[in-house]
């Protein structure tokens, strides 16, 4: 059997830690071609935009292990489409993005540059996995490390149906102190923003957008709550179709009804 091919990305740029140790992991496992395929700066909270306005510059990046990498001007999710249609001649059989600094549980994927290169790779039925450590500003990447690998080859063995990916995030905790995995759910929280003023200017005032987390009342069974319980947390996210499938058989007759006497 063929090695599989992996695309490695994220969307805290190709020089942060996090992809660093993502790679390590994967690469001292030695099962599987990588490719390193990055923003070129970091692009946290781009989710799944795509860059339209101008051109992108795509560079070589020096890499260990003589892995292939590039630099990519642009979000999480143009690096995957340049990746599938500029880099590589054959397409990847899975992306990883991460590891993220900052928790993606809850709603937060929404916004998710992280999350968006998946999201992008499942829409071209590619399977992945988006990785992030819940502490943003001392993230416990050593932890995180020690799981990238089992559960790579888990979701090889034991895919996931399509249109569908594993969204992880590792709890703020020592190795020891991990109380163990869950397969949970998506919690309700998010960050929310929390506008400053920058400046006056004549055209009017600049505001930094900021954020802070939402507290919410969340259940005990959800990835936010187990995170703070010390368990690391993966859920299955499904967005091969987005349709409300019941509101659309309840709905549908009485609404072409309706539409149909006012317009015609």
């Amino acid at each position: 059997m063929s090695r599989p091919r992996i695309i490695l990305t994220n969307d805290d740029g190709i020089l942060a830690p996090g992809i660093k140790m993502l790679w390590k992991a994967l690469h001292e496992a030695d099962f599987a071609d990588l490719f390193v395929i990055a923003p070129s700066t970091e692009r946290s909270g781009t989710g799944v935009s795509i860059t339209w306005d101008r051109p992108m510059l795509i560079q070589e990046s020096d890499w260990p292990g003589d892995t292939p990498a590039w630099s990519v001007d642009g979000t999480p999710a143009d690096c995957i489409k340049m990746g599938v249609r500029v880099l590589l001649d054959t397409p990847p059989d899975f992306i990883i993005s991460g590891i993220n600094a900052g928790s993606n549980a809850g709603r937060n994927l929404l916004h998710s540059g992280t999350v968006g290169a998946v999201i992008e790779g499942i829409l071209r039925d590619i399977p992945g996995m988006a990785f992030s450590c819940e502490d943003g500003k001392a993230p416990n990447f050593h932890v995180a490390e020690k799981y990238v690998v089992p559960l790579t080859h888990y979701l090889m063995e034991h895919p996931l149906p399509k249109g569908s990916f594993l969204n992880v995030n590792v709890p703020h905790a020592a190795k020891d102190k991990v109380k163990g995995f869950r397969l949970t759910r998506q919690g309700r929280g998010r960050w929310t923003e929390n506008p400053h003023l920058h400046i006056e200017t004549e055209h009017g005032p600049s505001y930094w957008l900021g954020g802070k987390p939402e507290e919410l009342t969340e259940d005990a069974d959800c990835d936010i709550a187990l995170l703070r319980e010390g368990y690391l947390t993966a859920v299955p996210i499904h967005i091969h179709e987005l349709t409300d499938r019941k509101e659309l058989r309840e709905r549908q007759e009485n609404f072409e009804d309706f539409f149909t006497k006012v317009l015609f």
